[in-house]
């Protein structure tokens, strides 16, 4: 019996690993999290990690179908 207990707890743990896995790449908490560790082990991954968070801050919302264009604040 102490085995199926056991055996019932690990899967648990992993399933709930597998669960907190997939919400932290769904939000992309990772990144801030690993980000002292990449600097240390991987620089060229922290780089890359840098470059992307620069990208997404330089996406430009784009109008939905029949909105108005808006003209883009040069600056």
């Amino acid at each position: 019996m102490a085995w199926v207990a056991f055996v019932a707890v690990l899967a648990a743990i992993c399933w709930g690993l597998l669960r907190l896995a997939a919400r932290v790449r769904r939000r992309g908490v990772g990144r801030e999290l690993m980000g002292p560790i990449d600097l240390l082990y991987r620089p060229h991954t922290h780089e890359i990690n840098i470059e992307m968070r620069t990208q997404e801050e330089r996406m430009v919302e784009m109008p939905s179908p029949g909105e108005p264009a808006r003209p883009v604040p040069h600056g």
